[in-house]
């Protein structure tokens, strides 16, 4: 409940303190007295948007300010908790707007923000206004109120958290079917030089080694013949190399019985000797190696050709066209794996889908039968509120998709439409094509009524209520009210009497000139004020003896 609406420096007002009771208060006075600006300074409270335009002229700041006192172990206290903000059952909200556009709020002490602040507006309160009228008039809107007359929005809940989960799993699946199709496009390339590759299958080093075979087989005939004159030379010949070390060898033995000094010089001579026998014996070997071979030239040619022209359209070396074959094995293995992974995900979305037909249909059919209670309960509130013949029925249409398969929105399979036919005989009719706006402000009225008991919002406004209406059917909607304070706060911002008086407390805006400025004042009124002030309502500028014994006839005294 809103206990106290502090507001300083707001347009036309400079300083109001107003104290709410419980049950039904009504708010009246002239046009342009301020009655507005407290609906204004409400929706601040809520967390609409603030503008500058709103200061009062000369003043850097408006300040408004709400004290609740509300139930504990509620939704509230929850979104307090989870802000870190103490609550013990009090509700203090500050909210500030400057100049310079800066906004600040306050909640129980603590800094806040505006997001914070419309999360709690929900469950504080509620304004219904011309704004509301033009909500009913939009069918998108009607399925939430079957769905609380219902009772059905922890149902409705559950249902929404498998269409999210179905949501995420439908994305994650195109993700997966756009990667698929794009690995697809490119599976052909890829098979094609997968193939490429491995009908070559390089190693690394291949090429050096084959570049060394074909040069030694370029010039096998000089490579022969280099070997066998170096054979010939240095051991073969009569004349050889080897022969004349052996020639120098024997006369170095006699010199070294002559003379010890030759010994080592004779040691490594015999040295020399041996090696040169190696050298020579590895050269007549070495020709045993070398082939004259034009076919295996050929081949070997080939085969290096092909390698280059690969490294050339895969990479610089024949490392780079192995780590690029590699590539290409994990990529057609990703390809075959993403077609299990698409299945699965198939799979497991049509089992979410069959799970959230099932739930839709349930729901379905509660809402079905629901909307045949609702359309009475409607109906009966409206002819008490003087719309005596008006049917009232709500229209049901699909509301999901048909490809590949019908799939349920977020609220379900239907999409419902409330329709009327407030004359006799005439066809029903949407409620946006033919409803004024004294049948939208009764309507509104009687479906506050009917969810009055199952609303947990702490305050509702009425503003423009009595749209439309007069005489006995305004007398009908004050009861509306009062019976609906029974639920609810109400503050209820009329031009009838028969409104007003209704009321449990009665406030009155007015409007002065102090000192050159424009001041509202609302203050609330005693027994003789409202009196004076129903009278105002009854006749006009003029009071007389007759409107003041009807307003006291009105107010019961």
């Amino acid at each position: 409940m809103l206990v106290q609406l502090n507001i300083t420096n707001f347009a036309i007002i400079e300083r109001l303190e107003l104290s709410l009771g419980e049950g039904l208060n009504t708010l009246s006075g002239e046009t342009g007295a301020g009655k507005s600006i407290i609906i204004t300074a409400i929706n601040l409270i809520r967390g609409d948007r603030s503008s500058a335009d709103l200061i009062r002229t000369g003043c850097d700041e408006s300040v408004v300010e709400a004290l609740f006192a509300l139930p504990e172990n509620g939704p509230i206290e929850t979104v307090l908790a989870d802000a870190g903000i103490p609550f013990d059952g009090e509700l203090l909200i500050k909210r500030s707007i400057s100049r310079e556009g800066r906004n600040k709020v306050f909640i129980n002490g603590a800094m806040a923000t505006l997001q914070l602040l419309s999360r709690l507006a929900p469950s504080l309160i509620t304004v219904s206004g011309q704004h509301e009228h033009q909500l009913l008039l939009k069918p998108d809107n009607h399925l939430p109120l079957l769905d609380h007359f219902s009772h059905l929005q922890e149902e409705l809940s559950q249902f929404r958290a498998l269409f999210h989960q179905y949501q995420s799993l439908n994305q994650e699946l195109h993700a997966q079917e756009k990667a698929f199709r794009e690995q697809k496009e490119r599976e052909e390339l890829t098979r094609f030089q997968m193939e490429e590759l491995g009908g070559v299958d390089p190693s690394p080093g291949e090429d050096e080694t084959l570049a060394e075979e074909r040069t030694r087989l370029q010039h096998a005939e000089d490579l022969l013949r280099i070997a066998s004159e170096g054979y010939q030379s240095l051991y073969e010949r009569h004349d050889s190399v080897i022969s004349a070390v052996g020639r120098s060898l024997k006369s170095l033995d006699k010199g070294a019985e002559m003379d010890p000094h030759l010994v080592p010089l004779r040691e490594a001579l015999s040295e020399v000797e041996a090696r040169l026998e190696d050298i020579a014996f590895s050269l007549r070997d070495f020709q045993k190696t070398v082939h004259i071979d034009p076919r295996q030239l050929e081949q070997v040619t080939e085969r290096l050709d092909l390698l280059n022209r690969l490294k050339r359209k895969y990479g610089k070396s024949l490392e780079d066209l192995v780590r690029f074959k590699a590539e290409l094995a994990a990529t057609l293995n990703t390809i075959d794996n993403s077609e299990e992974v698409l299945n699965s995900l198939k799979k497991r979305r049509d089992e979410l889908l069959d799970v959230m037909v099932r739930k839709a249909e349930k729901l379905s059919q509660k809402r079905k039968r629901a909307a045949k209670h609702f359309e009475t309960a409607v109906e009966g509130e409206l002819a008490q509120l003087r719309m005596k013949d008006t049917r009232f029925r709500v229209r049901f249409e699909p509301a999901s998709g048909s490809h590949p398969r019908p799939v349920p929105g977020p609220n379900g399979m239907d999409r419902v439409e409330f329709m009327i036919s407030p004359n006799v005989g005439e066809a029903l009719r949407p409620l946006s094509k033919i409803a004024s706006g004294g049948e939208l402000s009764r309507i509104t009225l009687a479906l506050k009524t009917i969810l009055a008991s199952t609303d947990t919002v702490e305050t509702v406004i009425f503003d423009e209520v009595d749209a439309g209406i007069s005489g006995a059917t305004a007398q009908i909607v004050g009861e509306k009210l009062s019976a609906l304070a029974g639920y609810h706060q109400i503050l209820c911002i009329t031009h009838l009497p028969q409104i007003a008086s209704q009321g449990h407390t009665h406030f009155l805006a007015t409007k002065a000139v102090l000192d050159d400025r424009t001041q509202a004042t609302i203050r609330a009124l005693d027994t003789e004020s409202r009196i004076q002030e129903i009278a105002r309502l009854l006749g006009g500028r003029k009071i007389t003896s007759r409107a003041l014994a009807h307003a006291r006839e009105m107010l019961h005294l």
